[in-house]
């Protein structure tokens, strides 16, 4: 996975300037993400002063993810993160990834363009704060860096994420193996003590003394991992221990046993160049804790403890998912690639079918043969593996070949990892991950695809119910809006409704326009309180009442009383706001009656943009004989009115008068030749691209000219 800089050129400078960036702010690792084509994933590019290893649950984010590399290109801004305890409440997902004490800042690349994110960790021994001068440094590194990326741009290279993240060396005198050069590296740090290893956990160097403790000599010893060579320390919870030194910065000691019976006491000190490691027999000549039982060679070797927390990382993410396409997301971009998988096709049962619902890596005509199997069959491995709930594992395609003969010339694969779905012993679908070469399935890494598969199954499960009942209520939604608005001489008109990001998608927010007898139209906005069936239920009741007081030829004021004591009458709890419009076209002249409703804003021929002074009167369904003033207007030709419910302009901690004046502001800036258009710039000029907890219907209404 790991690419090499060019060092002719192509990447050299971009690597040049993320290493330098790491030295000049003292931070102890740093990572440059670029956004994919899609602009919806971020991934790693380059990384500086940690192994490959070590980023793959955190190389790859969704834009949406809470995380604070996404965060800080959702809200272009930096983001500091100055401790651990920080970092678990504010992103608890991220803490599980990275449990170690540390602080973070990711800052936003951004130049003619949104490029990604630099991440930029530090041990938590510097302050848990940031200095204007630190932030300004960064800022000012990120502009470089994004120049870089638009020069190579310029010169025909695409900035994109291909083959893994680089890793780039944070100075070049000090990464070589060299065993001279390791001892003289060994020696700056720690006076007398036995060996050094590099940031990827190989041996550089050993003294004799450490030979003869760890009981093989050097040459067996350098360039290989402590946990390869050295089958008693192939143990999770060591390895922590040296990932923790790697990524904190700070010194961390742990006890082990070497078999038989002799304890040793390791301390591991780091930096920017690597580890020394002080080996000593352990003082009591007794283990700190109760001593692990011996393994017998049959015992299987635990997983990595990279593994563990990439396993961490990804149940905490599949707890996020929403719908069935988050879930093959998370799959595809997560994790097909921490098992270095290129092919998916993530299966759901449906009619005593397997309906494909996503993949990745496959050719049409493939997708198409593999869809729709039955749950028995045997033309793939998929029907036993779901009826019996054991994995099937196929190494290449000879094995394949043997059971499944035809199974391998659809796909094209070499090797085949079937997961089933299953929750309680109920089938839910199959996960299959593939490889374009053979690939040997160690114990460890089938364990841990095994309790993956358990995660997936109940997240997708979850996903196709939540899928369900937003298409219920995207239908309802549907049917009690309009479906199209009437055409009128000399106005044109355009509306919008956005449905909230959390919840049901399903509220009280509404909107019409009526042709009158007179001529004229009548329009109208609302929202009823609350975000549920029972909102929508109320809403496309007050729709109706304002629809038939209104074709009925009733003042604007008489709409609202009379639609007030239907809703009184009715004994809701729910409470509506209201904003009704007699809109004589011909003359040009506009009848506002307001029951609660955020007053609407008008846009004049000269650019100039105001909220409507309006008094309303109370929400509706609060007092029976409620009075609801009517105020006239004015509707020159080429003006533009516009109405809105208050999801488009209210913010906690924002006064709602100056979310309205603001949203007046990009009125005047806007150009209304196109009134969609002019409706995309209103929702993408506010806080409508976060995440949404109200509805927003939008009106507009221009006379033509």
């Amino acid at each position: 996975m790991t690419g090499a800089a060019d060092p002719s050129g192509g990447n050299a400078e971009l690597d040049a300037a993320l290493a330098e960036t790491v030295r000049r702010t003292g931070a102890s690792i740093g990572a440059l993400y670029l956004l994919s084509p899609d602009a919806e994933l971020l991934c790693i590019d380059a990384l500086c002063g940690a192994p490959v290893e070590f980023a793959l649950p955190w190389a790859r984010v969704r834009l949406t993810s809470p995380a604070p590399v996404a965060h800080a290109v959702r809200e272009d801004r930096l983001i500091w993160v100055g401790d651990q305890e920080e970092l678990a409440r504010r992103y608890p997902r991220t803490a599980l990834a990275l449990p170690y004490p540390l602080a973070m800042a990711a800052a936003p690349v951004t130049g003619v363009r949104r490029w990604g994110t630099l991440l930029l960790m530090w041990p938590a021994t510097r302050p848990p704060y940031m200095t204007a001068r630190e932030h300004g440094n960064i800022v000012s590194s990120c502009r470089r860096l994004a120049r870089l990326l638009e020069e190579a741009l310029e010169r025909g290279r695409t900035p994109v994420c291909d083959g893994g993240p680089r890793v780039v060396p944070v100075t070049d005198e000090r990464q070589s193996v060299n065993p001279e050069l390791a001892a003289a590296d060994f020696a700056e740090r720690l006076p007398g003590g036995s060996c050094a290893l590099d940031l990827e956990g190989r041996f550089t160097y050993l003294t004799s003394g450490a030979a003869d403790l760890l009981g093989l000599g050097a040459e067996q010893l350098l360039g290989t991992l402590p946990w390869q060579s050295l089958r008693w320390l192939d143990d999770p919870t060591y390895e922590d221990r040296y990932r923790a030194a790697v990524l904190s910065r700070e010194p961390v000691s742990f006890t082990a046993c070497r078999p038989p019976g002799q304890w040793l006491d390791f301390h591991l000190y780091p930096d920017a160049s690597g580890i020394s490691v002080r080996i000593v027999p352990s003082g009591t000549g007794q283990p700190p804790v109760p001593a692990p039982p011996l393994r017998s060679a049959r015992t299987v070797t635990p997983a990595r403890a990279g593994r563990l927390y990439q396993l961490t990382h990804l149940a905490a993410a599949l707890t996020e998912v929403v719908g069935v396409q988050d879930v093959i997301d998370l799959v595809a971009d997560q994790i097909m690639p921490a098992f270095d998988a290129q092919g998916l096709v993530l299966s759901s049962v449906d009619a005593g079918r397997l309906r494909i619902m996503g993949h990745r890596g496959y050719g049409a005509r493939s997708v198409e043969r593999l869809d729709g199997l039955p749950l028995d069959t045997t033309f793939t491995p998929a029907g036993r593996a779901l009826a019996s709930g054991i994995p099937a594992f196929f190494r290449n395609a000879e094995e394949m070949r043997r059971i499944y003969p035809d199974a391998p010339q659809v796909s094209g694969k070499r090797a085949w990892a079937f997961l089933p779905l299953r929750i309680s012993g109920r089938p839910v679908g199959i996960c299959v991950l593939s490889y374009d070469r053979p690939h040997e399935f160690p114990a460890e890494e089938r364990a841990v695809m095994t309790s993956l598969a358990g995660l997936v199954a109940q997240a997708l499960d979850r996903a196709r119910l939540y899928d369900t009942k937003h298409a219920l209520a995207h239908g309802l939604q549907e049917a009690l809006l309009p479906r199209a608005l009437p055409k009128f001489g000399g106005l044109r008109v355009a509306a919008r409704y956005l449905p909230a990001t959390r919840g049901m998608d399903i509220g009280g927010d509404f909107y019409d326009l009526i042709r009158l007898a007179d001529g004229a139209a009548a329009a109208v906005i609302g929202d009823v309180q609350g975000h549920n069936v029972a909102a929508a239920a109320l809403m496309g009741q007050v729709r109706t009442a304002v629809h038939a007081h209104a074709a009925a030829g009733t003042a604007p004021d008489q709409v609202l009383f009379r639609t007030n004591r239907l809703l009184t009458d009715l004994g809701s709890d729910l409470f509506t706001s209201c904003l009704y419009a007699h809109v004589d076209v011909a003359r040009g002249r506009v009848a506002l009656a307001g029951a609660g409703h955020p007053p609407p804003v008008l846009r004049l021929p000269d650019g100039t943009a105001r909220a409507v002074p309006l008094r309303p009167g109370p929400l509706l369904g609060i007092d029976p004989v409620a009075d609801f003033p009517v105020t006239d207007l004015a509707l020159v030709p080429g003006a533009t009115l516009v109405f809105y419910t208050d999801g488009l302009v209210e913010a906690p901690g924002t006064d709602l008068e100056d979310s309205i004046t603001e949203l007046a502001r990009h009125l005047a800036d806007a150009d209304d030749g196109d009134l969609d258009g002019l409706v995309d710039v209103l929702l993408s000029r506010t806080s409508t691209t976060a995440q949404r907890t109200d509805d927003i219907a939008l009106l507009l209404l221009h006379r033509e000219g």
